[in-house]
């Protein structure tokens, strides 16, 4: 009877295809995170400049700027908010850095001490401050957020208002009320002309731009 017997050399096993895709895909990975990382890195920045734009547009012809503490406001209630603000405002949300950059060397730049938490920014574009603050005071005290949701700071003629100024800016006379205080005292005695002239600076800036734009007003039209 014959007998057979096994080769005393076995044949070289081929590594399985498994290992050699896994070790494929390990050299491949590095390169593609780092191509990935890169095209994220260029996004994120290209969206912060595009912010820091916006927001110098919207401080061309700006009045005053506001912050609004929005933590824990829901957007919808932030579109209620921007959906009942006058056409001559804007509300935008954005990092305070980004802020802060589009701000820097500007009279702006008084509102830095308020960046810090969550805010919004109110965009003022008109000279009736009063009007534009309006809307937001109605939607505290209808949402009960006075206390958690109230204004950071202003800045209005490059000074700097806190939480507790802004009665000051929400009681300024309107466009209407400073013509009718100015001619008032144009048309009554000497003493209330004096009067007017012995009101703070700033009331009276504004009392006699408002009188020399009527003038111009009047000289065009005629």
């Amino acid at each position: 009877m014959e007998t057979s017997f096994l080769p005393t050399t076995l044949p070289t096993a081929k590594p399985l295809p498994a290992f050699r895709t896994h070790a494929a895909a390990a050299s491949i990975r590095p390169q593609q995170r780092l191509r990935r990382s890169t095209i994220r890195a260029a996004i994120t920045r290209g969206r912060k400049e595009e912010t820091v734009a916006t927001v110098r547009e919207q401080l061309e012809g700006c009045y005053l700027l506001a912050g609004i503490k929005y933590e824990g406001l829901t957007v919808k209630q932030l579109q209620g908010i921007r959906d009942a603000l006058p056409e001559t405002c804007s509300l935008l949300v954005a990092k305070n850095t980004l802020v802060g950059k589009a701000i820097e060397g500007t009279p702006w730049e008084a509102l830095k001490p308020c960046m810090k938490g969550m805010n919004a920014w109110l965009f003022v574009h008109t000279e009736e401050v009063p009007t534009a603050l309006k809307p937001y005071r109605a939607f505290q005290k209808e949402e009960r957020v006075e206390e958690t949701n109230d204004f950071v700071g202003a800045v209005f003629e490059g000074k700097f208002y806190g939480p507790g100024d802004f009665k000051t800016l929400e009681t300024m006379p309107s466009r209407a009320e400073v013509y009718a205080t100015l001619l008032g005292a144009l048309q009554g005695p000497a003493t209330s002309l004096v009067a007017t002239l012995q009101a703070p600076a700033r009331d009276v800036v504004a009392v006699l731009s408002a009188y020399v734009r009527k003038l111009e007003e009047e000289a065009g039209a005629a």
